[in-house]
């Protein structure tokens, strides 16, 4: 018998070095209008020398725990998503393990680009879901920085660094994650990718994508438990472009207030993007318990995500 898996508590972790649009001004051909204008991007937080994905990434775990109320040891299993690990291998999943002081569970790296967050927490539902494993430990951590050509003014404004995790587990029955839906299309791999060290990306292409997959993949989580779009009280999206989100916000007729956005201080920071903005969001005092969220994001693949849950406060995020 399959269990009702959950959140019990998230945690997020940035770098403290602000790069800002006035800054961007005076590396491209670029200006703060123009950037707010087609993204909604005023600063991103950018990885320091003592920075490491390892690092952000620890630190976000240790702040999910104690959102749970939770010890390390208390954890059955550990999946980070990144596409910019320390190194190629250990994963940077055993890293985290290491610092956090466990050892033998599984712990493993996934690389799904922006979606990687979603492909995660998926990817433990399937495991817990089967009671071999209770609580696991998400990870989604990025530092673009060190992958972004600071010359190339189409795509250097866009990316930002940071982690977001999450701490799954049982949860009441009626709460939980409730439907999921994950896929991939190949084909537009060549869109958005990494090339001699750097990202590169067809922005109009991903743009379109984005929108569709957003809008479909939502509605497909949705029809899988009968709820509708007026039903959901949040909508957490990979934070990419506020013009993706608004577009996706119209094709979905879901008012643009219920989703939650903060791209315009963390820029797009990758696989951490829906970790990050799901721990302000849950610390906010907004969410109630109850609530019907859906996560969804898109990324290089290209891949999509969406998630819909059900808020279950608990005793840490009690209102």
């Amino acid at each position: 018998m399959t269990k009702q898996i959950g959140i019990l508590g998230t945690g997020s972790a940035i770098p403290e070095r602000i790069l800002t649009n006035a800054e961007l001004e005076t590396m491209v051909d670029t200006s703060d209008e123009w950037i707010v204008t087609r993204t909604g991007i005023r600063e991103r937080r950018i990885a320091g020398p003592g920075d490491t994905s390892a690092k952000l990434a620890f630190e976000a775990s240790v702040r999910a725990l104690e959102a749970a109320n939770l010890q390390a040891t208390d954890l059955d299993l550990i999946i980070c998503a990144t596409v910019t690990p320390d190194q190629a291998f250990p994963a940077t999943a055993c890293l985290v393990q290491e610092r956090l002081g466990v050892s033998n569970i599984p712990a493993f790296d996934l690389s799904a680009g922006c979606s990687g967050f979603g492909y995660g927490i998926g990817a433990a539902q399937a495991l817990l879901g089967t009671g071999q494993y209770q609580r696991a430990l998400i990870i989604g951590v990025d530092l673009l920085s060190r992958i972004t050509d600071y010359s190339d003014r189409s795509t250097c404004v866009l990316f930002g660094d940071g982690a977001g995790a999450m701490v799954l587990g049982p949860v009441p029955e009626g709460y939980g994650l409730l439907a999921s839906d994950l896929g991939a299309d190949g084909s537009g791999g060549h869109f958005l990718y990494q090339e001699n060290q750097y990202i590169k990306m067809s922005g109009s292409e991903v743009f379109k994508f984005a929108v569709r997959v957003m809008e479909n993949s939502t509605k497909r989580v949705l029809n899988k438990v009968g709820l509708s779009t007026n039903q959901i009280q949040w909508v957490i999206p990979h934070q990419a472009n506020i013009r993706i989100i608004t577009a996706a916000a119209a094709r979905l007729g879901i008012p643009e207030e219920r989703f939650f956005v903060n791209v315009d201080r963390y820029g797009n920071t990758s696989a951490a993007s829906i970790g990050i903005a799901f721990d302000e969001l849950a610390r906010s005092g907004k969410l109630q318990d109850g609530d019907y969220l859906v996560l969804v994001g898109f990324g290089a693949g290209l891949t999509w995500s969406a998630l819909l849950l059900k808020w279950w406060a608990g005793d840490v995020y009690e209102q």
